[in-house]
């Protein structure tokens, strides 16, 4: 029945793709917790780039679905805080929103779930880095959630979203957490009437799948973090973060 499945809606090049990976839709669809009406979605979502090394006909990646279940996702957990608190103000639901769709929270959600039993990636560049599977894992939880609004609708991507996402962010206490380092370091330079941070990449290394960026952090032309990360993003945070220990103790400026 997979094989029919398969040779109807892939190309041969395609299906040459597929041949190795028997992908269990069963697996899928107890981790969705509801049926799979398009398959081709999913296994788009399930795939990173650097499996394309492997196969590079395919010209295929789960990026563009990266792209749109950033959006839903963003929009979805907007809404629930949105209601659920009703009486708080934009500043504290901006920061509550980046604790749950930061990169940290979604590769717990995918351990949760066990998404690495049905991802395609290239084992011979990814599972020598612990920092590049999570990063690789968050991503795809993006692209999942993309793949399940193009598959079922917005309907069943908040309910993905709360179930997978939200609640287990609430269980564990993690939803009030702030790991918006680089705010935190900003607000603290403006409480003690310093300049803003200014955050410099000093290097940018690896394969264009896996790079890894080391960013410094000035404060006053000094340096006072250094961070690295997969991305600028993670990299600016982790050095803000680096940061925040040693100016919390600089004295104030009259």
């Amino acid at each position: 029945m997979f094989g029919r499945f398969i040779k109807n809606i892939f190309s041969r090049k395609e299906r040459k793709y597929i041949k190795d990976y028997l992908f269990d839709i069963e697996l899928l669809e107890s981790i969705l917790g509801f049926k799979v009406k398009n398959a081709e979605y999913y296994i788009k979502a399930l795939t990173h780039r650097s499996y394309l090394e492997l196969f590079p006909e395919l010209e295929k990646s789960n990026e563009r679905l990266e792209f749109l279940g950033d959006a839903v996702l963003n929009m979805v957990v907007a809404e629930y805080l949105f209601r659920t608190y009703s009486t708080q103000e934009e500043g504290f639901l901006t920061k509550v929103r980046s604790t749950i769709v930061n990169r940290a929270n979604l590769f717990a959600c995918a351990e949760y779930l066990g998404i690495v039993r049905l991802l395609l990636y290239n084992q011979k560049y990814i599972d020598q880095t612990a920092e590049g599977m999570k990063t690789i894992l968050s991503d795809a939880i993006e692209a999942l959630i993309g793949a399940i609004y193009l598959d079922r609708g917005l309907k069943y991507a908040k309910q993905f979203i709360l179930r997978a996402v939200i609640l287990p962010s609430k269980e564990h206490g993690n939803i009030l957490k702030d790991q918006n380092y680089k705010g935190q370091l900003l607000e603290l330079t403006h409480s003690k009437k310093i300049s803003s941070p200014r955050y410099v990449v000093v290097s940018e290394t690896g394969p264009q799948h896996d790079k890894e960026f080391v960013v410094d952090v000035f404060v006053n032309n000094e340096k006072l973090g250094s961070g690295k990360g997969k991305n600028k993003k993670t990299a600016e945070q982790n050095a803000a973060k680096d940061a925040l220990s040693k100016i919390k103790d600089a004295p104030s400026s009259s």
